[in-house]
């Protein structure tokens, strides 16, 4: 009943039909109070339920631990609203936040695997990070536009028109998916759909390569939505990771859009403006605590699990604190079946600590002024960041030390 009152409000979302979104809203917050209380209530029907874990206090269960089966028939048209809600501005509002949060409690369990991960499918577009930039072609988003770039300080973006291309195409790929069948069919790329919905979240609330620690980025949480990024961002975190922990060919394609082969590693990667830039400055930053750990998470389940794996892809300093949180105190020997580049497309070999390529390095003596100044922020930047992710204590901080003791000048 529940499942077919969703598939009907689908197509009156579609047709902007009167209180289609509320009524929406208001049947999915029932579907997530359903989801993550009935598994508790019956009983777990997984495979891995065992007997121990029926002694213990359901209440006391983590949501998606537990599953039961009957409740199997809410997953497709979850993730049918899930691919075929137009966008919004912002990007992140309800009924999409409340299918995300309906998604995150379900499991994949045997029985679900094919409609978590259908078949591929044909004409598959690639995600929005890889897509042309037009430079003389403007294009506006269908549903909501969003406010003029002057409006806000934290809205300047260095490629103008970024987001209004990002939104085209969450609205480009919605309009291909209804002239090519009824919304109804399952013939969508969830992945390639949690990833873009990602990238424009990402865009919007940390445009450019600006610091997620900047205060700018709190304020504007709260005046759009009176929430925290944490509270924003975190749901779609999980529901990529969630994708990706339980696939293989998921993780092998996350791991393509975001840490591709031919990956610039000229310059810092934490410092690009992109989604790889602004996963690696969410794991530095001090005011979404949740966001960091579940970014982490997300970047650990796209790389096989792997810290040796993760490491050699964005350099060891990046990710030093999440490792140590996780009982990893230093540098994980590089794995025999790892995949991750050593060299760069050109054969230079990478620095496995900032994730760079390597640069000859002068002596001392052969330094100008300048190049001693440069290598020391380097080294300032480097510690801050460890410091801040809790990987190094502030009483083992060389840095913080030296200036304490008055060695800087």
């Amino acid at each position: 009943m529940i499942a077919h009152k969703l598939d009907g409000l689908l197509p009156a979302i579609l047709g902007s039909e009167k209180l289609a979104r509320e009524a929406t809203t208001d049947l999915l917050k029932f579907t997530f109070n359903l989801l993550l209380h009935y598994p508790k209530i019956a009983g777990d029907s997984t495979p891995e339920a065992t007997a121990s874990s029926s002694d213990q206090d359901p209440q006391q269960k983590v949501m998606g631990d537990c599953w039961n089966d009957r409740l199997d028939p809410l997953l497709a048209p979850l993730l049918r609203l899930f691919n075929s809600l137009p966008p919004t501005f912002p990007p992140l509002a309800a009924p999409m936040t409340h299918v995300i949060h309906a998604l995150i409690t379900i499991t994949v369990t045997p029985s679900l695997h094919n409609t978590w991960y259908p078949p591929a499918p044909k004409n598959m577009t690639p995600p929005l990070s890889k897509s042309p930039s037009p430079s003389n072609s403007p294009e506006s988003p269908t549903g909501p536009h969003p406010p003029s770039r002057g409006s806000s300080p934290i809205a300047k973006d260095p490629k103008p028109g970024a987001l209004d291309r990002a939104f085209s195409r969450l609205s480009a790929g919605r309009r291909s998916n209804s002239r090519s069948s009824s919304p109804l069919q399952s013939n969508h790329d969830t992945l390639q759909r949690v990833h873009d919905l990602l990238d424009v979240t990402f865009s919007h609330y940390l445009p450019g390569g600006i610091d997620p620690d900047d205060a700018s980025v709190r304020d504007r949480c709260s005046r759009e939505s009176d929430s925290t990024l944490d509270d924003i961002a975190c749901p779609l975190v999980l529901l990529v990771t969630k994708l990706c922990f339980h696939d293989e060919a998921s993780r092998k394609r996350m791991r393509l859009w975001i840490l591709p082969d031919d990956l610039d590693r000229t310059s810092p990667l934490e410092e690009r403006s992109d989604m790889l830039g602004r996963c690696l400055r969410l794991m530095g930053c001090v005011h979404h605590p949740r966001l960091k750990d579940s970014v982490g998470e997300m970047l650990f389940a796209i790389c096989d699990s792997d810290g040796s794996t993760l490491a050699s892809y964005v350099g060891y300093g990046n990710v030093a604190g999440f490792l140590f949180n996780k009982g990893i105190m230093s540098a994980p020997p590089r794995s025999a079946t790892s995949t991750a580049p050593t060299t760069t497309a050109s054969g230079v070999p990478i620095d496995p600590i900032t994730g760079v390529q390597e640069t000859e390095r002068k002596h001392l003596d052969e330094m100008t002024d300048e190049e001693k100044e440069r290598e020391a922020e380097k080294l300032f930047v480097l510690f801050d960041r460890l410091e801040r992710t809790g990987a190094l204590p502030p009483s083992q901080n060389p840095i913080r030390k030296a200036a304490q003791e008055g060695k800087l000048g």
